[in-house]
């Protein structure tokens, strides 16, 4: 099951520009409507709690961050006219849309209010003080919305601001991240719930990759589903009984519960990773759980198969990198990691594939392809986790289709010699053979 990725086509400005202005006419009175009348309804609670931590007595208040505070609003609307396709503009406009609701249903569920009094301003600032309050009494508190959309506006203008300006967005972003406190609007739980609240929205609404469903019916899959949801509701359920710094544990709980539905049948495209390495800032931070526990795995496993093996001139079976390749080229089957750096300079191509699962006949057969267009640039390095199972399977397929071997059993033996911990189940060998029969000798008898 592989990670449905396509390169967005660009569209035409005018188009861009047009969208982007009934975008804005939307957005405009859907966020004063829905943000305003939750604020309002809060208000007239008799009894609305605040969630504060002692230090925060400490955090200074300064007027003058009003203005990266209110800065916001600008990047609010360019968002939408520095995308370069429709697919992304809307996708955008859908995630405003979607902070704004995330950010309701939580002032409505958990209602808090700020703590401080805040001083008196005078001057623009002051006037900058005075106008927010016209419409943001201090109740719409966790999680901060401001936050929220940092996170999502920080993503777009990353993707399309030059590198070497990378870091004045990160420098302006900060001062944004800090005003929220510093204006004494909010207090460290709403930064921190609206920041994981962010990062889920972009998760579950991405834009370099799509979600790709399929359910294989395979008792190896229901399994590996099983024991990863099982492993979630175990943390949900800790997390529920002692409460506390174990709320931390929701973090996991997330994680392996995505894992389990990836093995249910979305597949590698949970993990977000592109043909060429990369992964989403959201998939990285939300599964950092579960890649902690993979980056451990494969460290223990990894003393006993760190070494390549050589199949032949052409082709070299190995793990994930972490030693210098002396190959031209890179095949990466991997979904939990991104490109690292022994893959730098060479030519590089992933079909990110789940782990413990066999490739269906059709993603080897578009390995197969993957295989022949990197073979130009040279010897090949194919690889996933440790080089034992996925990435096997590729190069078993691809001896026989550029006949190096005449049959997947010869070509298993060939592989087998050179790398004898290798692990092709019996479903991994039906895929194969199935592969064999209905892509390679009907291609070859047209």
């Amino acid at each position: 099951m592989t990670t449905t990725h396509k390169p967005l086509p660009s569209s035409p400005r005018r188009k861009i520009w047009l969208y982007g202005f009934f975008w804005l006419v939307f957005l405009a009175p859907f966020f004063f409507l829905t943000y305003g009348q939750v604020n309002t309804y809060t208000s007239t609670l008799a009894n609305v709690p605040s969630y504060v931590y002692s230090w925060e007595t400490h955090i200074p208040f300064l007027p003058w961050t009003i203005i990266p505070y209110w800065s916001i609003d600008l990047f609010y609307g360019l968002s939408l006219f520095i995308c370069t396709s429709l697919r992304e503009q809307t996708i955008q406009g859908l995630r405003l849309i979607a902070a704004s609701l995330a950010a309701c249903v939580g002032f409505l569920l958990f209602p808090l209010k700020f703590s401080f009094p805040r001083p008196d301003t005078s001057g623009i600032t002051g006037w900058m003080f005075d106008s927010l309050e016209l419409f943001d009494l201090p109740y719409n508190q966790a999680p901060s919305l401001h936050i929220i959309l940092l996170w999502l506006l920080w993503l777009r203008f990353r993707a399309h601001m030059p590198t070497k300006w990378h870091w004045l967005l990160h420098s302006w972003s900060l001062l944004i991240l800090i005003s929220v406190l510093t204006t004494w609007q909010h207090h460290f739980i709403d930064v921190i719930s609206g920041f994981a609240v962010g990062v889920l929205i972009s998760y579950l609404l991405p834009i370099e990759s799509q979600w790709h469903w399929h359910y294989t019916g395979s008792r190896r899959s229901f399994k590996m589903s099983t024991n990863y949801g099982l492993g979630a509701f175990a943390c949900l359920l800790l997390a529920i009984t002692f409460q506390g710094i174990a709320w931390l544990l929701l973090w996991p709980a997330i994680a392996l519960f995505i894992v389990a539905i990836g093995y249910l049948g979305l597949g590698a495209s949970v993990f977000q990773k592109t043909p060429m390495g990369s992964m989403s800032p959201s998939a990285l931070l939300l599964l950092l759980p579960y890649r902690l526990i993979a980056i451990g795995t494969y460290h223990y496993y990894a003393k006993a198969c760190r070494q390549p093996s050589k199949i032949n001139d052409k082709l070299i079976l190995g793990g994930r990198p972490l030693y210098p390749l002396q190959a031209q080229a890179v095949f990466d089957m991997t979904c939990e990691w991104p490109r690292n750096s022994y893959s730098h300079n060479l030519n590089y191509r992933s079909q990110p594939q789940i782990d413990l699962l066999p490739l269906s006949a059709k993603d080897i057969e578009s390995a197969v392809h993957t295989m022949d267009e990197l073979a130009e640039s040279g010897t090949i390095y194919v690889h996933c986790k440790l080089g034992y199972s996925r990435s096997a399977t590729v190069a078993a397929a691809w001896l026989v289709h550029s006949q190096q071997s005449k049959t997947i059993d010869d070509a298993i033996a060939l592989i087998t010699q050179a790398r004898p911990k290798v692990i092709l189940n019996s479903a991994t060998l039906e895929q194969l053979h199935y592969w064999y029969q209905h892509y390679y000798l009907k291609r070859a008898s047209s």
